[in-house]
């Protein structure tokens, strides 16, 4: 198993194939078109992990697009696996990871720690929809995100449904919601006036989670406030997907105007942070904070929104 600090993953090598798409039909309809334009992307803030390859703050010029105001939900992804007959990666390989107190006794004991983070666990029989492994259901949890997709997975959804993956700037753009350089999607500080903004762990981590957002695991997709441009959760919630390779410094040199990360990579790039973060282990809900996973792997707080071109 592959130790990252938000997620953990598969090894890099080694990767299953997917099965092939079928024919693409427009099935996101309603996304958000936003301008595009020049946007300043990256952070020089203190908070910030510079290893993470977050700055330096740089100016950036984007075509227009359009983006989905929320992650894909259970029941769309269901659709996707009804019309194509789609097997996730966390099937094939027969498990998935799993945040440890989530889990019952029984897939507890059944389950593998993953070494350097004991939370997570590796529990064979879990994919999208056991998404504690047997037993659990996502019967209640339709308007949730999907998780338990690999980034392979969420490419074989947008190729039946007419869409992509956003590119890691298109991603930032549209969750900065038109502020510049702010902390957050509505602005720098976490929680004004002590409302609660996004899904995020609080208390002890990872001891106890008080759920004082009012959500102790993955949120509806429409949870919140919507940011400035009609976005919604992307700040906590579930880890998103985006198309590019990952590198922590390709971007200092690379392409300004529509920049897509290096040619080639061993990880992806992941943004938005989860329901698992919290400020004393991983403050990366932060707008600007970057992760990356190995484009097999899955795990309990990993989904991903759709976008596509004009």
């Amino acid at each position: 198993m592959y130790d990252l600090c938000c997620t953990p993953g598969r090894e890099p090598a080694g990767t299953l194939p997917t099965a092939p798409p079928r024919s693409a039909t427009p099935r996101h309809k309603h996304m958000v078109q936003l301008s595009g334009g020049p946007f300043l992307m990256g952070t020089d803030d203190e908070e910030g992990y510079r290893a993470d390859g977050e700055g330096p703050v740089r100016r950036i010029e984007l075509t227009p697009f359009r983006i989905e105001t929320t992650t894909v939900t259970n029941t769309q992804f269901a659709a996707f696996v009804k019309a194509t007959g789609h097997v996730t990666e966390a099937e094939r390989f027969g498990f998935s990871f799993i945040f440890e107190s989530f889990l019952s006794e029984k897939n507890t004991r059944a389950s593998q720690v993953v070494h350097a983070t004991p939370w997570w666990r590796a529990v064979p029989g879990a994919f999208w929809k056991r998404p504690e492994g047997p037993g659990s259901s996502i019967t209640s949890r339709q308007n949730h995100p999907v998780v338990h997709v690999s980034w392979n997975d969420a490419q074989a959804y947008c190729a039946w449904s007419g869409t992509r993956l956003p590119t890691e700037a298109e991603w930032e753009y549209a969750a900065r919601g038109g502020l510049e350089q702010r902390r957050y999607p509505w602005g720098d500080e976490l929680t004004p006036g002590g409302r609660h903004m996004c899904n995020v762990w609080q208390g002890d981590f990872p001891n106890l989670n008080t759920g004082e957002d009012g959500h102790l695991g993955t949120a509806p997709v429409k949870s919140y406030r919507p940011n400035g441009y009609g976005l919604y959760n992307v700040a906590g919630n579930v880890w998103e997907w985006c198309a590019d390779w990952f590198s922590a410094d390709f971007h200092r040199t690379g392409p300004r105007r529509d920049p897509v990360g290096p040619p080639e990579g061993t990880t992806r790039v992941m943004r938005g942070g989860s329901h698992m973060c919290h400020a004393s282990y991983c403050n990366r809900y932060r707008v600007a904070a970057r992760s990356s996973n190995t484009p097999d792997s899955s795990a309990g707080n990993i989904g991903f929104r759709v976008a596509r071109g004009l």
